[in-house]
């Protein structure tokens, strides 16, 4: 069962802008009770030492691993953290920092300059738009990577209630 999941986190890493390898890594380390060495990752994968070594550094810069030292062992140790929603809270904050903090600074320039001419203006507000929506999905992401897991988990339990909740609220509103 374990070898079905590594591959597949492997085939889905690349999908979510990973390589294949790396996501086989973190499987294998999120799936994996006791910490793991480089060695054991290299082995249990067939993969190259130096692929692993690189592989840890990127999950390191992403803070989806954790270092581990054993007495008497000179090797380093990997683990995920145990709590589910702490792996997607880390993913949601580093991909906000890599993909969403940057386009809302290109929005924010983009915004500071006048417009010279309709298309210009026109682009403009799309790009206000498209801030305001952004800058709306970072407020909730940083609301969401504050709360605890408990919460997390019976925000998401709500599912469609959330929908009721919010007509409920516009009905009182109106009285």
């Amino acid at each position: 069962m374990q070898q079905s999941l590594i591959s597949h986190f492997g085939e889905m890493g690349s999908r979510w802008g990973l390589n294949r390898t790396l996501g086989q890594m973190y499987a294998l380390i999120v799936l994996t009770e006791a910490p793991l060495n480089a060695d054991q990752i290299s082995d249990a994968l067939l993969i190259s030492r130096s692929n692993v070594s690189m592989g840890l550094k990127e999950l390191k810069s992403w803070n989806l691993i954790r270092l581990h030292h054993i007495p008497g062992d000179r090797k380093e140790y990997f683990s995920a953290p145990q709590d589910i929603w702490e792996i997607a809270r880390t993913l949601i904050i580093e991909r906000r920092k890599r993909e969403l903090d940057p386009t809302l600074t290109t929005f924010r320039n983009a915004l500071l300059e006048k417009p010279s001419n309709s298309a210009d203006e026109y682009t403009q507000q799309r790009v206000q738009d498209m801030h305001d929506l952004m800058e709306m999905v970072t407020i909730w992401s940083t609301e969401l990577q504050n709360m605890s897991s408990e919460k997390l988990s019976t925000l998401l339990k709500l599912g469609s209630g959330i929908s009721k909740i919010i007509d409920a609220k516009e009905k009182f509103l109106k009285k």
